[in-house]
Protein backbone atom coordinates (compact mmCIF):
# COMPACT_ATOMS: atom_id res chain seq x y z
CA UNK A 1 0.00 0.00 0.00
CA UNK A 2 0.99 3.24 -1.11
CA UNK A 3 2.17 5.76 1.50
CA UNK A 4 0.76 9.45 1.43
CA UNK A 5 4.09 11.64 1.39
CA UNK A 6 2.24 14.82 0.45
CA UNK A 7 -1.10 16.71 1.77
CA UNK A 8 -2.41 19.73 -0.76
CA UNK A 9 -4.76 21.79 0.46
CA UNK A 10 -7.10 23.62 -1.73
CA UNK A 11 -7.14 27.49 -0.92
CA UNK A 12 -7.25 30.91 -2.62
CA UNK A 13 -4.51 33.08 -3.59
CA UNK A 14 -2.61 35.00 -1.01
CA UNK A 15 -2.02 38.58 -1.44
CA UNK A 16 1.52 38.16 -3.34
CA UNK A 17 -0.19 35.81 -5.85
CA UNK A 18 -2.87 38.06 -6.72
CA UNK A 19 -1.62 39.86 -10.08
CA UNK A 20 -3.37 43.12 -12.15
CA UNK A 21 -2.73 41.77 -15.62
CA UNK A 22 -5.04 38.36 -14.98
CA UNK A 23 -8.54 37.42 -15.76
CA UNK A 24 -9.49 34.56 -13.83
CA UNK A 25 -12.21 33.04 -15.44
CA UNK A 26 -13.74 30.59 -12.58
CA UNK A 27 -15.78 27.17 -12.75
CA UNK A 28 -18.15 25.43 -12.91
CA UNK A 29 -20.69 27.88 -13.48
CA UNK A 30 -24.03 27.42 -11.62
CA UNK A 31 -27.52 26.90 -12.87
CA UNK A 32 -30.26 28.64 -11.42
CA UNK A 33 -32.90 27.30 -10.23
CA UNK A 34 -36.94 28.04 -9.11
CA UNK A 35 -35.98 27.36 -5.67
CA UNK A 36 -32.90 28.21 -5.48
CA UNK A 37 -35.04 32.11 -6.16
CA UNK A 38 -37.98 31.42 -4.20
CA UNK A 39 -35.93 29.88 -1.07
CA UNK A 40 -33.00 33.12 -1.62
CA UNK A 41 -36.13 35.48 -1.62
CA UNK A 42 -37.83 34.15 1.44
CA UNK A 43 -34.83 33.90 3.62
CA UNK A 44 -33.97 37.28 3.40
CA UNK A 45 -37.22 38.44 3.75
CA UNK A 46 -38.11 39.74 0.05
CA UNK A 47 -41.55 39.34 -1.18
CA UNK A 48 -41.10 40.87 -3.90
CA UNK A 49 -43.81 39.65 -6.65
CA UNK A 50 -41.25 40.00 -9.04
CA UNK A 51 -39.55 37.05 -7.62
CA UNK A 52 -42.25 34.93 -6.16
CA UNK A 53 -45.65 35.35 -8.16
CA UNK A 54 -45.35 34.24 -11.55
CA UNK A 55 -49.01 35.12 -12.58
CA UNK A 56 -48.39 38.85 -11.40
CA UNK A 57 -44.62 38.45 -13.32
CA UNK A 58 -46.18 37.39 -16.02
CA UNK A 59 -47.84 40.69 -16.60
CA UNK A 60 -44.42 42.38 -16.62
CA UNK A 61 -42.19 43.16 -19.27
CA UNK A 62 -40.13 39.96 -18.72
CA UNK A 63 -42.78 38.30 -19.54
CA UNK A 64 -41.58 35.97 -16.14
CA UNK A 65 -40.24 35.87 -12.48
CA UNK A 66 -37.15 37.61 -12.37
CA UNK A 67 -34.19 35.76 -10.61
CA UNK A 68 -33.34 37.83 -6.98
CA UNK A 69 -30.57 40.28 -8.03
CA UNK A 70 -28.95 40.08 -4.73
CA UNK A 71 -28.76 36.09 -5.48
CA UNK A 72 -27.21 36.58 -8.43
CA UNK A 73 -24.52 39.31 -6.75
CA UNK A 74 -23.61 36.38 -4.23
CA UNK A 75 -23.45 33.58 -6.82
CA UNK A 76 -21.37 36.14 -8.42
CA UNK A 77 -19.33 36.23 -5.58
CA UNK A 78 -18.98 33.15 -4.25
CA UNK A 79 -18.00 31.76 -7.72
CA UNK A 80 -14.52 33.19 -7.57
CA UNK A 81 -14.07 31.83 -3.74
CA UNK A 82 -12.41 28.68 -4.62
CA UNK A 83 -10.02 29.89 -6.84
CA UNK A 84 -9.08 33.34 -5.00
CA UNK A 85 -10.07 33.53 -1.44
CA UNK A 86 -10.79 30.37 -0.18
CA UNK A 87 -8.69 30.51 3.41
CA UNK A 88 -6.95 33.66 2.25
CA UNK A 89 -9.51 35.88 2.74
CA UNK A 90 -9.65 38.19 5.94
CA UNK A 91 -12.79 40.11 5.32
CA UNK A 92 -14.69 41.55 2.78
CA UNK A 93 -14.21 45.33 3.47
CA UNK A 94 -16.80 46.87 0.78
CA UNK A 95 -18.66 46.55 -2.76
CA UNK A 96 -19.08 49.18 -5.11
CA UNK A 97 -20.26 49.72 -8.99
CA UNK A 98 -22.88 47.43 -8.60
CA UNK A 99 -24.69 46.75 -12.12
CA UNK A 100 -27.17 44.41 -13.15
CA UNK A 101 -27.47 45.26 -17.18
CA UNK A 102 -29.86 42.28 -17.95
CA UNK A 103 -32.15 40.14 -15.50
CA UNK A 104 -31.48 36.28 -14.56
CA UNK A 105 -34.22 34.38 -14.79
CA UNK A 106 -34.69 30.57 -13.87
CA UNK A 107 -32.55 28.10 -15.81
CA UNK A 108 -30.24 30.69 -16.54
CA UNK A 109 -27.01 29.55 -15.93
CA UNK A 110 -24.16 32.09 -14.17
CA UNK A 111 -20.49 32.32 -15.18
CA UNK A 112 -18.31 34.38 -13.42
CA UNK A 113 -14.53 35.94 -14.02
CA UNK A 114 -12.50 38.49 -11.71
CA UNK A 115 -9.88 40.94 -12.37
CA UNK A 116 -7.17 42.52 -9.58
CA UNK A 117 -7.90 46.28 -10.63
CA UNK A 118 -5.49 47.04 -7.64
CA UNK A 119 -3.72 46.18 -4.65
CA UNK A 120 -1.84 47.72 -1.99
CA UNK A 121 -0.04 46.55 1.46
CA UNK A 122 -2.21 47.35 4.65
CA UNK A 123 -1.39 50.46 6.63
CA UNK A 124 -2.57 48.83 10.08
CA UNK A 125 -1.93 44.75 9.31
CA UNK A 126 1.87 43.62 8.22
CA UNK A 127 0.27 39.69 7.58
CA UNK A 128 -2.38 41.59 4.73
CA UNK A 129 -3.11 43.85 1.91
CA UNK A 130 -5.81 45.06 0.23
CA UNK A 131 -7.25 43.86 -3.04
CA UNK A 132 -9.79 45.44 -5.26
CA UNK A 133 -11.49 43.28 -7.27
CA UNK A 134 -13.57 43.59 -10.46
CA UNK A 135 -15.92 40.57 -10.36
CA UNK A 136 -18.25 40.04 -14.06
CA UNK A 137 -21.14 37.11 -14.57
CA UNK A 138 -22.56 36.23 -17.95
CA UNK A 139 -25.27 34.01 -18.57
CA UNK A 140 -24.97 30.90 -21.36
CA UNK A 141 -25.68 33.49 -24.18
CA UNK A 142 -22.23 35.41 -23.17
CA UNK A 143 -24.43 38.59 -21.95
CA UNK A 144 -22.82 40.20 -18.80
CA UNK A 145 -25.79 39.68 -16.32
CA UNK A 146 -23.95 41.13 -13.19
CA UNK A 147 -20.75 43.54 -12.27
CA UNK A 148 -19.30 44.32 -8.56
CA UNK A 149 -16.67 46.06 -7.35
CA UNK A 150 -14.83 44.44 -3.86
CA UNK A 151 -12.39 45.44 -1.61
CA UNK A 152 -11.04 42.47 0.59
CA UNK A 153 -8.37 42.22 3.03
CA UNK A 154 -6.41 39.60 2.10
CA UNK A 155 -3.71 37.69 3.61
CA UNK A 156 -0.30 37.65 2.61
CA UNK A 157 2.30 34.20 2.42
CA UNK A 158 3.07 33.24 6.10
CA UNK A 159 7.11 33.46 4.95
CA UNK A 160 6.47 36.89 4.16
CA UNK A 161 4.32 38.41 6.83
CA UNK A 162 5.96 40.44 9.64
Amino acid sequence: MNQVTISIVQRGLYFEELDTEVLYRHSPGRTVGEADNTFFSTLTMNPQSLHLDAAASAATEFGERLVNSMFTLSTLVGLSVTQLTQGTTVANLGFTEIHFPRPVFVGDTLYASSRVAAKRLSRSRDDAGIVEFVHTAVNQRDEVVATAGRAALMRRRPELAR
